[in-house]
């Protein structure tokens, strides 16, 4: 038996519209959406391949580089997927996707005035363990303009996007980190309307799970559902 999915909290997590974020504008739905039912299908399959996921694609630091170590801050990145009530959420597939140390991605349509790092792709995955533990070891992103206002910057930020026991279950956030400065003016930020909903995108410096002369480590638990739930991209 699967239980049911707990109401959202709409006041947690962005809305389709959110008119200082240019682009939803555009792709927000016009209309009500309507509820399509699930059914048993759509909550169990199809499913993703766990067992063609290897351990070293959680290491972004080695899994792709070519001629030696990629540029930046080395950081390791740990914590647990968890449910409405605090239970673990195990064999989940955690990706994650950035920007390099410069701020850039390595893709045909970013086009910042920033440098390409051939040793660092950005992306890796991971499945979650008994205990719904994952971990990352990465470079810390940059920030990067984005043109949707003028003098608009990112924060620097991870995107995360966690799959259940099927495709349908798909969920996508971003992680960032504390103290940035440009908090107070990025429209995507901020168009999660709950402050405290917005500090639990916020990941923590955790000097436990920093690694001596190696690594900084944060700390950052994501909850699927419920009212502590991590907000979730809807638009």
């Amino acid at each position: 038996m699967h239980e049911p999915l707990a109401p959202r909290d709409f006041a947690a997590h962005p809305p389709f519209r959110h008119e200082p974020y240019r682009s939803t504008m555009l792709r927000a739905p016009s209309q009500a959406p309507i509820k399509v039912p699930q059914t048993t299908t759509e909550r169990t399959g199809p499913s993703v391949p766990h067992n063609a996921i290897g351990a070293a694609e959680a290491d972004l630091t080695t899994a792709h580089r070519r001629n030696g170590e990629p540029l930046g801050e080395r950081i390791i990145v740990r914590g647990r997927v968890l449910d409405e009530s605090g239970r673990p959420v195990p064999h989940t597939l955690v990706e994650i996707w950035q920007a390099n140390a410069a701020g850039r991605y390595i893709h045909e349509n970013d086009a910042h005035d920033a440098p390409i790092d051939p040793n660092f792709v950005g992306a890796g995955r991971v499945i979650t363990d008994a205990d719904g533990a994952y971990a990352f070891t990465t470079i810390r992103p940059g920030a990067y303009p984005w043109r949707n206002h003028q003098n608009a910057w990112r924060p620097a930020h991870i995107h995360f996007s966690l799959f259940g026991p099927c495709f349908g279950t798909r969920l996508v956030t971003q992680m960032y980190f504390p103290g940035d400065p440009l908090f107070p003016f990025d429209p995507i930020f901020n168009g999660v309307p709950d402050r405290a909903a917005q500090e639990r995108m916020v990941a923590r410096f955790d000097l436990e799970l920093t690694k001596p002369e190696w690594a900084l480590g944060y700390a950052w638990d994501i909850v699927l559902r419920g009212p502590a739930q991590t907000p979730i991209e809807t638009a």
